[in-house]
């Protein structure tokens, strides 16, 4: 969802270019699917930084571009620029949690206007909790995005992956290379800065000969 940009410190106009580099664009546009090049506004909240194209556009080349019929959760949603574009690229079903009331209303709003509201639900609620409620086996797709600066990325994989389908995904992205548990394993993974990202999915067992 998010990452914080470190101050520059010293030097004459320090403090805009402090400013610049804080500030979140005003808004991302989608770049696949039947939603391609909508805009999609990003207010200026604290440390809200949505997933970068290029790396959007990795994800997606990973998860097969097309994904009709899944089922979708994106757990920090921030601006929504991973569960829109999986809604625009056929997803069934797209649930958006955000427990910012104020994002989760300008989510609601971009879902009314895109007419992708019957298969978009925006949740205003805590993400990790949320999730610990849900239903098992709920999503073919987990998007992890939460604060870049947080200590949430341990507690919301081990929240999100009694969610996943058999054959479901969770693409986590943060600081670190994700610490996969037993059962399961980082199936694909890159870098962009300070970033890291990658798809983890369940270990299946070799069929006996």
């Amino acid at each position: 969802m998010s990452e914080r940009r470190r101050r520059p410190s010293g030097g004459r106009g320090a403090p805009d270019a402090a400013r610049a580099a804080a500030a979140p664009p005003g808004f991302v546009r989608i770049i696949g699917g039947r939603w391609k090049r909508s805009r999609l506004p990003v207010t200026d909240a604290p440390g809200l930084r949505p997933t970068p194209d290029r790396v959007r556009e990795t994800v997606f080349n990973w998860l097969g571009q097309d994904l009709t019929g899944r089922r979708c959760l994106d757990a920090f949603a921030g601006a929504g620029a991973l569960g829109f574009e999986a809604a625009s690229r056929g997803a069934a079903e797209v649930v958006l949690i955000e427990r910012d009331r104020r994002l989760a209303a300008s989510l609601t709003q971009t879902a009314q206007r895109l007419e992708g509201d019957r298969i978009i639900r925006v949740v205003a609620a805590d993400a990790i909790a949320w999730m610990a409620r849900a239903a098992p086996g709920s999503f073919d797709v987990v998007f992890l995005d939460p604060p870049f600066d947080s200590s949430l990325a341990a507690p919301a994989l081990a929240a999100a992956l009694p969610l996943v389908a058999d054959r479901g995904l969770v693409y986590v992205e943060g600081p670190a290379e994700p610490a996969v548990p037993p059962g399961w394993a980082l199936l694909r993974s890159g870098r962009a800065g300070a970033v890291q990202f990658g798809l983890i999915g369940r270990v299946v067992a070799a069929t006996p000969a």
